[in-house]
């Protein structure tokens, strides 16, 4: 092991460096003189020249004095050591007291932040209930006024204009009401974990052709059809995802203008299924394109905005998850700068597929 002298002099405080300071060059100086005079003194007759004098002066007189800084210099290195060790001892408390008190303080802000947490839990929670609630109980009012207005309405050519087209407003303003109160049902029991997902293999082309049928037919859009002929069933819930279907359908044909194709498109990529809805609407920008999947969001919203609530494409989105695929956007899709449009796309596993 490497000997340190100031490790070694600083150990040993009984060790007085200012008594050492003086002694040991006095007791170098008195031993040089008696070793000086003895040599030169006693064997040389009591001879004292010049190298009793030079041998004298360098070990009795310049030895000891040199030793004797050299030892004050030591001993204020030793001082200097000491008074930093201090110093750092009382930074490394004063650190210390600084991290209890940051670490305190640090735990009674997670605690807070904790209970904050548990709290907006519980009120999401009463919220979920609350919403689920109210929407359960508006759906039996809702199907008796549904059911009115379908009776009212098998004798609507009875009626003045004027009543016929109040009765079908209402028509339709009840339905949208019904389809929003079961969207808000839906999503509450999706997020509750209630939403039961049957998982089996699924034709798509017939479920397409029939989604098209009661969506985008009876309003005379044209239809640019692009199946691939061997399209292979897909591993997902029929009913839910044929729900996916129409709401992207839906969006479709509100939000791109009347006359314009919509092209459906179905094709096999690698293990998976790509099902395309592609419009010729203004497109999603690219700074919604991110977000246009959250609850509540829209591109829109003014006067000109089609009517909506912001949950289908969360709902959809929500929806695919729970059938191990997954739901984007591109836009632009066309080089139109009028009419960029949009295509929504899903990825479903096929049937025999790894990833599920």
């Amino acid at each position: 092991m490497k000997f340190n002298l100031l490790d070694w002099l600083n150990n040993n405080r009984f060790l007085d460096l200012k008594l050492l300071q003086w002694a040991v060059p006095l007791f170098l100086s008195v031993t040089a003189f008696v070793f000086e005079f003895i040599e030169h003194g006693l064997e040389d007759g009591f001879n004292f020249g010049l190298a009793f004098s030079s041998e004298t002066i360098i070990f009795g007189l310049m030895g000891p004095i040199i030793i004797g800084f050299l030892i004050a210099w030591l001993r204020e290195l030793v001082n200097a050591e000491k008074k930093a060790i201090t110093e750092v001892q009382v930074l490394n408390r004063e650190l210390e007291r600084k991290v209890e008190e940051r670490t305190s303080a640090l735990e009674e802000r997670n605690m807070e932040l904790d209970q904050a947490n548990h709290e907006l839990q519980h009120l999401d929670q009463m919220k979920s209930e609350f919403v689920s609630l109210v929407s359960h109980e508006l759906r039996s009012p809702l199907t008796t006024l549904n059911g009115g207005l379908e009776l009212a309405m098998q004798n609507a050519e009875n009626m003045p204009p004027l009543a016929r087209r109040t009765l079908k407003a209402m028509m339709g303003e009840s339905t949208r009401l019904t389809q929003l109160v079961q969207t808000i049902l839906d999503v509450s029991r999706l997020e509750a974990g209630k939403l039961d997902i049957n998982i089996g293999p699924v034709a798509l082309r017939p479920l397409m052709e029939q989604a098209a049928e009661v969506i985008l037919v009876p309003t005379g859009r044209p239809l640019d059809w692009k199946l691939s002929h061997d399209l292979p069933p897909v591993l997902a819930d029929e009913i839910h995802l044929e729900t996916i279907i129409r709401n992207l359908m839906r969006n479709a044909e509100k939000y791109s203008p009347s006359g314009t194709p919509i092209q459906l498109f179905a094709c096999q990529e690698g293990d998976q299924v790509r099902i395309s809805i592609i419009d010729h609407g203004p497109g999603v920008p690219k700074e919604h394109q991110k977000i246009i999947f959250e609850r509540f969001e829209r591109v829109n919203s003014g006067e000109s905005t089609p009517s909506g609530w912001g949950l289908g494409l969360y709902f959809a989105r929500k929806l695919i998850l729970a059938q191990h695929g997954s739901i984007g956007v591109i836009s632009p899709s066309w080089p139109d700068k009028n009419a960029p449009g949009s295509e929504f796309y899903l990825l479903i596993p096929v049937e025999n597929s790894s990833e599920v």
